[in-house]
């Protein structure tokens, strides 16, 4: 069996009133704003760079302790040379 359905007309679709709820300009650029943000916030190189940036700032550390550590000594041994010097002299 098959049946028609009934459908309006051209006419009675024109004399409907507008949708009262229409989303406004700012209302879509908040949601495209927002859609964006959380695409840019999920980038996988986000993570990756951030791992990245914190590895680097603790090789830099890492070498900054050293050469610290490195110019200690040097300091350390040229006070023992300039110490036994003057025990030398004297």
């Amino acid at each position: 069996m098959h049946t028609l359905h009934a459908h309006p007309s051209t006419e009675s679709l024109a004399t409907l009133a507008p949708r009262a709820n229409r989303v406004g300009l700012l209302d879509r650029a908040a949601l495209h704003l927002g859609v964006a943000l959380i695409k840019w916030g999920r980038r996988p190189a986000h993570h990756a760079a951030r791992t990245e940036r914190r590895a680097n700032r603790v090789e830099l550390a890492l070498l900054h302790r050293d050469r610290q550590l490195a110019l200690a000594s040097l300091e350390r041994e040229g006070a023992g040379i300039a110490s036994a010097r003057l025990i030398r002299i004297g």
